[in-house]
């Protein structure tokens, strides 16, 4: 069904089902999203950056509309930039996102992020800007970082703090890299959302990317993705549901339907509901907005308030993965378009998981925050899993073919993925190392590594 509706009945729970299913696609059809986001930061004393000033996120947005980017407006305020098809959006904290356009094959993604990144280092050399890639701001206190003037983050911040400890440096202070991907059919997704759902943990290893808060050693690998585990229980997590028999775009509607809302946005104003129910507002029972009832739109944004390791909309979004460096933000989408998108590599995929516990995949997300590859599961340890995963994944992308110049095949966007797990070390243990050995615990050498 469209997203508005075509007669002014009340929306039913029928139509929050159809809403995801509509996003069906024959495989012929299927795409690949990547997105990205990277934390802006001044050359001069790698402080954050504030919306405003010459050389603020408000001048970085204005600089890049010379390649051809057409702003995006909440009332007055530019917010981000958007061109065929692609987004750069801001973050709570600034961060930088990069949602890119449905695309083709691996080679059409990478190319996109590469000519990003050289967009915005462009524009940011003239503004004395750097850009940090990392899954949690390695010296930076919450209370540094500016916020940006975006409606639903008021809304975030002021609720965060009511639901969970991290909320704040989830929406202040991480960065991710992940994937979107299409389905075919209800069964297909119920398929796909299962195997990586189970999987996000084993992507978190390998990308795991954050070892530092605030100056020092957080005795995490993953700071990023410990956050997610104390920031608001009732939108988080590995949602158990998924693995139980029955599940389908029914499930997930009614799952959708009791998360609390965040906001409902009328024109450029973004209503305070936070912690009210949808469904009291699909029976006009909400008291901000007295006797009014939801469109399908309202529906779509209560949608991407949502943040369990693996989201359903139209599409599937894997989220479980730090931000890194640009060979890093190809690999990702290479990953899971590799295990997903081949029905033979799926089935593989799907046996490497299919035996856990579904009381093992909380514990798994868990562990590999603080032990990465090492981390186990099933008698296994994540290393071993990842490499059958990355084995999986590389016969995926053979089997389909898509060339670059008729030459070279979606395979080698791999390439670090398959050193990290043969080495048996995240690149947060690598950092570690630096910072511990020719650092010197300099945490001003991390900037000169890893910034774009």
């Amino acid at each position: 069904m469209a997203d508005v509706m075509c007669d002014d009945r009340p929306l039913v729970f029928d139509d929050l089902v159809a809403w995801f299913a509509d996003g069906a696609k024959p495989k012929a059809d299927w795409r690949i999203g990547a997105e990205h986001e990277k934390f802006p930061f001044r050359l001069a004393d790698r402080s954050p950056v504030a919306y405003d000033g010459e050389a603020g996120i408000h001048a970085l947005l204005t600089g890049l509309m010379r390649f051809g980017w057409k702003g995006v407006f909440e009332g007055e305020t530019l917010i981000g930039l958007e061109r065929n098809g692609a987004n750069v959006s801001l973050e709570p904290g600034g961060q930088f996102e990069l949602s890119g356009a449905p695309l083709n094959d691996l080679h059409e993604i990478c190319d996109e992020t590469g000519v990003h990144l050289s967009e915005v280092k462009t524009v940011a050399d003239e503004l004395g800007l750097g850009f940090l890639g990392l899954g949690f701001t390695p010296d930076w206190t919450r209370e540094q970082i500016p916020v940006m003037p975006k409606g639903r983050y008021r809304i975030m911040r002021a609720y965060m703090p009511k639901v969970g400890k991290l909320g704040l440096d989830m929406m202040f202070r991480t960065c991710t890299v992940q994937v979107n991907l299409d389905f075919g059919s209800e069964a297909d997704m119920v398929k796909k959302f299962r195997t990586s759902l189970a999987l996000q943990p084993i992507a978190t290893a390998l990308f795991a990317n954050s070892p530092f808060t605030e100056g020092r050693p957080n005795g995490f690998l993953s700071a990023r993705a410990n956050v997610w585990t104390d920031t608001d229980a009732d939108r988080t997590g590995m949602l158990d549901f998924v693995f139980k028999d029955g599940f389908g775009f029914e499930t997930y509607a009614a799952y959708a339907l009791d998360v609390p809302m965040y906001f409902v946005k009328r024109g450029e104003t973004y209503v305070d509901v936070a912690g009210r129910s949808f469904r009291d507002f699909m029976d006009g029972r909400l008291p901000e907005l007295p006797g009014e009832r939801p469109t399908i739109k309202d529906w779509a944004d209560h949608v991407t308030t949502i943040f369990p390791e693996v989201r359903l909309k139209k599409y599937l979004e894997m989220r479980g993965a730090d931000a890194g460096p640009w060979s890093r933000l190809c690999a990702l989408p290479a990953l899971w378009t590799g295990v997903l998108y081949e029905d033979s590599a799926l089935d593989a995929a799907w046996d490497l998981c299919k035996d856990w516990s579904v009381e093992s995949h909380e514990g798994l997300r868990a562990q590999v925050a603080r032990s990465g590859l090492k981390a186990q599961v099933g008698g296994r340890t994540v290393q071993e899993i990842a490499r059958d995963m990355l084995a999986i994944a590389h016969d995926g992308l053979k089997a389909r073919n898509r060339l670059s110049g008729g030459l070279v095949d979606e395979t080698n966007y791999l390439a670090d993925l398959e050193e990290i797990v043969e080495t048996g070390m995240t690149p947060a243990e690598r950092l570690l190392q630096l910072y511990e050995g020719p650092w010197n615990r300099d945490m001003a050498k991390v900037y000169d590594a890893m910034a774009f």
